[in-house]
């Protein structure tokens, strides 16, 4: 097995760990035995628990990018690509959450360390959302002074609903075909566009 491939295997061994067992209940011995690999393996590529944890959010995150980048290379109007986008993002984090267990509650306890390895994926996302703005803006189809201002609030409206979607407050009893027309109708207002059907 390749470098890459055994340090994937133990971040995989890892968040199945945590996702059953917990964070707190979950030791490196657990990780390496369960793994097949041994400690001294395990302590080649991570120096602590908080640096294999800090491993799996970057692999869950590496996940959401790949969607992300999926939708970004759509060949559909910038305006359907942020409704898109936005629905992506939502749907990915919710279902990275629901999928990782008793991961669940070390996710929003220790949000500050999420937030620390979160740092690339939001600037990753930020500069998606100004190519999709520039590209409306060129195309006619946004009427926005500053695309850095807009990808930002973008970004930072849809991290602010991350915790609602997840735990179901957000629209209480919409689906998403019945919420979409809603959203699109608010997202390309503050664009300054009318929808184009």
């Amino acid at each position: 097995m390749s470098i890459s491939k055994t340090r994937q295997h133990l971040v995989d061994v890892a968040r199945q760990m945590f996702a059953k067992n917990g964070l707190e209940n979950t030791t490196m011995n657990d990780i390496a035995q369960a793994s097949g690999k041994g400690r001294r393996t395990l302590y080649t590529y991570f120096k602590s628990k908080d640096d294999i944890y800090y491993a799996v959010i970057e692999s869950e995150l590496e996940r959401l990018s790949d969607k992300m980048d999926e939708v970004a290379a759509k060949k559909i109007r910038p305006q359907d690509k942020i409704i898109e986008l936005i629905y992506t993002h939502l749907s990915m984090i919710k279902e990275t959450v629901m999928r990782n267990g008793n991961l669940r509650a070390a996710f929003f306890r220790n949000i500050w360390m999420v937030e620390k390895v979160r740092k690339h994926f939001d600037e990753y996302e930020i500069e998606l959302f100004r190519t999709v703005y520039s590209e409306g803006k060129n195309k006619g189809e946004f009427e926005i002074e500053s695309v850095e201002l807009v990808a930002d609030i973008t970004h930072y409206c849809i991290k602010g609903l991350e915790v609602p979607y997840i735990c179901g407050r957000l629209g209480n009893g919409l689906t998403t075909e019945t919420s979409k027309p809603m959203v699109e109708k608010f997202v390309y207002g503050a664009l300054g566009k009318t929808i184009i059907k």
